[in-house]
């Protein structure tokens, strides 16, 4: 069962436990009013039915953190077909080990949740950043949780220590280490950066 850690400005912290990660938000209006806002739904499609703002989360399992969350804004669809949260301003994602470093880090700056498939769709500017160093760019990128991936059909830049290399189509596991180019287009080198401080003298 997934427990999720909620910590605001204040310090207040708030714990739900839930079948549906979702609930998690019906207990945090009661205990935070000035962050969570309801909105009465007049559309049922089109109107969100929870609203938050400067969110840092904590998700664990098992009662193990697994993931750090912060947003800006953080809209919840809870009406619709197809459940979903929106971030509409971005978010920043960490998967974090067992001694609560970060095996890996997501940044994009527009998100969905569709909680019943759990899966995210992450777009424009979508960075991430592996336990290697590694860094990895594209327009879109799809993170399915329950399969423990992450795959895009869009152009992708992964950027290593000595070199770059670009394609389209991309698949690995959520840490960022093991991964595939579908479409290979280029290998670039990095050229190392000459010091040009002047030495000093030796006296």
């Amino acid at each position: 069962m997934q427990e999720i850690v909620n910590h605001n400005h204040k310090g207040m912290v708030v714990k739900a436990f839930a079948l549906a990660i979702v609930s998690f938000f019906s207990f945090f209006v009661s205990c935070d009013n000035d962050k969570l806002e309801t909105t009465d739904a007049i559309e049922r499609d089109s109107v969100a039915g929870q609203y938050a703002k400067d969110v840092y989360t904590l998700i664990s399992d098992s009662g193990i953190v697994k993931y750090r969350m912060e947003t800006k804004e953080w809209y919840i669809f809870d009406r619709v077909d197809t459940p979903y949260w929106y971030f509409p301003q971005g978010l920043f994602f960490e998967t974090l080990n067992d001694t609560m470093g970060t095996d890996a880090s997501i940044t994009s700056k527009s998100a969905k949740y569709y909680t019943d498939l759990e899966l995210w769709d992450l777009r424009d500017s979508v960075k991430s950043k592996n336990i290697k160093g590694e860094y990895f760019e594209t327009d879109q990128l799809f993170w399915d949780q329950k399969e423990k991936r992450v795959y895009s059909k869009e152009k992708i830049k992964i950027t290593q220590d000595k070199r770059i290399i670009t394609g389209r189509g991309f698949e690995s596991n959520q840490s960022f280490t093991n991964y595939t180019i579908k479409k290979p287009e280029g290998i670039f080198p990095i050229e190392e950066k000459q010091n040009d401080e002047p030495q000093k003298e030796k006296e």
